[in-house]
């Protein structure tokens, strides 16, 4: 197909013997492929040729010696030559186009993969186990060598050899532990609320309201205490720190930390984790106190039982051990929350998708643990007799 003008865009198409009854077809383009001018399209330079003929063509090949210049209307024609060759099962051959054709060509199948049959077949339930397989074994070795850095930088901070930022470290604990009071506060009046309520009512039954202190004392200082601030601190505080940590990633903060010889396990994660490991304990104490108080409200309100009467039952039944299990649960329970809020956050992709996941995973991963060491210590405490 021949232009008007001189220095038109042409193409001429011509069928090539290559043995063995097959034949290529060979696309001679000349003169200004540009987008200003008025450019031959793949089906006019087609029509041209005896369909019959086409049944034997194997492959298309380009002649560019006649080009004078090109611009990305080049480019658009290629692309429809190469869609009709996939279309028809040809082998497209573009090593005689200019070399910024085929770079451009290049960058334009990036990501779109060409054998389409491959990607609509689907994966064997034995190639899925086996995926599914390697990804739990990468993850589980993963937070293993996340757990020796943190023993590492923890051993070297008691040690002396690690330091922490005093403004950073005071901002973290008022973060971890004094915003987070009224929130605990709240919820934790409100569970003592709830199991004095339902005690109440089943003890009255038997002229047994006093025990509603032992009910509330022992529920509280053994169990709920630390594992409702657990679960509040795993939503509001690991969800923070995977939070952080990850938009840092995304910013690449982390990356000019590692460029200035600063370990991200020395100056962010190991603050988090002391700051956790301080506060958790403080802030089972104070849940304990507000559900003791609230289980009061319902027990003075509802029954006959008086406050001295109330405080006097709970001094006997609660004992010293009870009070420092929820301590040393609440301890571990820190430790939890924070290693897989920092674990997240460093291990978060670089969008901003990829953070909410990393906020999202945490809090599921810390109130699954929370819960597997509660279950843990209930059973090992039974054992020892405690």
């Amino acid at each position: 197909m021949t232009g008007t003008a001189e220095n038109s865009p042409e193409c001429r198409a011509l069928l090539r013997e290559e043995g063995s009854a097959r034949k290529s077809l060979l696309l001679s383009l000349s003169g200004r492929w540009l987008l200003a001018e008025a450019r031959p399209t793949l089906k006019s330079v087609l029509g041209g040729l005896d369909p019959a003929e086409l049944e034997n063509v194997g492959a298309i090949d380009f002649e560019a010696d006649g080009l004078a210049a090109w611009d990305t209307a080049l480019l658009m024609f290629v692309r429809s030559c190469q869609k009709w060759a996939e279309e028809n099962g040809l082998v497209c051959r573009n090593g005689d186009l200019p070399e910024g054709v085929q770079n451009l060509i290049r960058l334009s199948q990036a990501g779109h993969p060409q054998d389409a049959g491959a990607c609509s077949v689907r994966a064997g339930w034995m190639t899925v186990l086996g995926e599914h397989a390697l990804s739990l074994f990468n993850g589980v070795a993963n937070y293993c060598a996340f757990t020796g850095e943190l023993i590492l930088v923890l051993l070297a901070f008691f040690r002396g050899r690690a330091k922490v930022r005093g403004k950073d470290f005071l901002f973290i604990l008022q973060s971890t532990g004094v915003m987070a009071v009224p929130i605990v506060s709240l919820l934790s009046f409100l569970t003592g609320l709830i199991i004095a309520f339902i005690g109440v009512i089943q003890l009255q039954k038997f002229a047994a309201d006093i025990y509603v202190a032992d009910l509330v004392g022992l529920a509280t200082t053994r169990e709920l205490g630390a594992v409702m601030a657990g679960v509040i601190m795993a939503g509001r505080t690991g969800a923070a720190f995977a939070a952080q940590l990850g938009s840092m990633k995304v910013n690449e903060e982390l990356d000019s930390l590692t460029t200035f010889g600063i370990s991200p396990m020395q100056f962010l994660v190991l603050p988090r984790v002391l700051a956790m490991l301080l506060m958790m304990p403080l802030l089972c104490v104070f849940a304990n106190v507000v559900s003791i108080f609230g289980g009061m409200i319902v027990a003075i309100g509802i029954s006959d039982v008086s406050v001295t009467q109330y405080l006097n039952q709970i001094d006997y039944a609660v004992s010293t051990a009870d009070f420092w299990i929820g301590i040393i649960k609440s301890f571990v329970f820190g430790l939890i929350i924070a290693m897989a809020g920092c674990y997240r956050g460093l291990n978060c992709g670089k969008d901003a998708t990829a953070v909410g996941l990393a906020a999202t995973s945490a809090v599921v991963t810390a109130i699954t643990w929370i819960v597997i060491a509660d279950a843990v210590f209930a059973v090992l405490f039974h054992i020892i007799g405690i």
